[in-house]
């Protein structure tokens, strides 16, 4: 019993600090405008020119139109709360490679996190996991780096509850925020859950997977504990611990952004592609 409730750590605090740092100014780079960390400028509409107004801003389709100079008129800036929810149940410490699902998540949240704050746009953390761990939105770095190394700590313990947590959280949020959901899945109520808070919430789903979870397709029976609940598992030849397909489809006909991030592979660069993309189609500055 002991050997389950031993606690772990991410790296050192000084190693840990270096890497999620590197990453912020990976994903902050040539993303100024990137809607994954709260920004936001609205068009509200066109009106003639008047002396002294920037030439950058000119409306050339109703200049045109109108045979008038005009340029446009925004709303001014606006920053977007962003949440992270961080899975740190026990399907996510465990696993074929290091680093693990649960270090990958806690690097990209990390990196997000300083990112936001970066650009002046409030954090919030909520863990869904078996700890009770809630952070409103806050712009202090001081606090958002305390959660961070507080993280840094986990459990193989834990059970997963990303489906509960996020039926909690919807009903708080009184204003429309992002929410960026780091994990492996695996708890059954979630993506109904998903599906729901993006009716009303801008929602990013990044998805971790270990190398384990895909190369156990094709084996025969496997016979084996799960790691949140310590009941038996047997699963059969070609079956998937997750129909990753039916979730991919289901993401993608309700408009849910979502990434796949395999633990062993290099995923810097299509995260920030991911984000980048976001940009592109216009969600979260709507």
């Amino acid at each position: 019993m002991e050997s389950r409730i031993e606690s772990h750590d991410v790296l050192d605090s000084r190693q840990f600090l270096i890497a999620v740092k590197r990453l912020a100014d990976s994903l902050s780079y040539g993303a100024d405008r990137s809607p994954f960390l709260g920004s936001g400028v609205d068009y509200v509409q066109s009106r003639p020119y008047q002396y002294g107004d920037p030439i950058k801003l000119i409306d050339w389709r109703v200049t045109a139109r109108t045979r008038r100079v005009h340029v446009k008129e925004y709303e001014a800036p606006k920053r977007m709360p962003a949440y992270l929810l961080i899975d740190t149940s026990a399907s996510m410490t465990v696993g074929s490679h290091h680093p693990t699902k649960y270090e990958t998540a806690l690097f990209i949240a990390g990196g997000l996190a300083l990112a936001c704050l970066e650009r002046i746009s409030p954090v919030g953390v909520l863990g869904v996991g078996g700890r009770n761990l809630h952070v409103t939105p806050t712009m202090s770095k001081d606090q958002v780096m305390q959660w961070l190394h507080k993280l840094r700590s986990y459990r193989r313990d834990e059970p997963t509850s990303l489906g509960s947590r996020l039926a909690e959280l919807t009903p708080s949020l009184t204003h429309r925020v992002l929410v960026i959901v780091l994990s492996d899945l695996h708890d059954p109520k979630a993506v109904p859950s998903l599906r729901r808070l993006a009716q009303q919430h801008d929602l990013a789903v990044l998805q971790l997977r270990d190398p384990a979870e895909e190369s156990l397709r094709g084996v025969g029976f496997v016979r084996g504990r799960e790691a949140e609940t310590g009941a038996p598992v047997l699963v059969r030849r070609r079956a998937r611990w997750l129909d990753q397909q039916a979730v991919e489809e289901g993401f993608k006909k309700r408009g849910i952004d979502h990434l796949l991030i395999d633990v062993d592979k290099p995923y810097v660069s299509r995260l920030r592609q991911f984000f980048r993309m976001r940009d592109l189609l216009g969600r979260g500055a709507r």
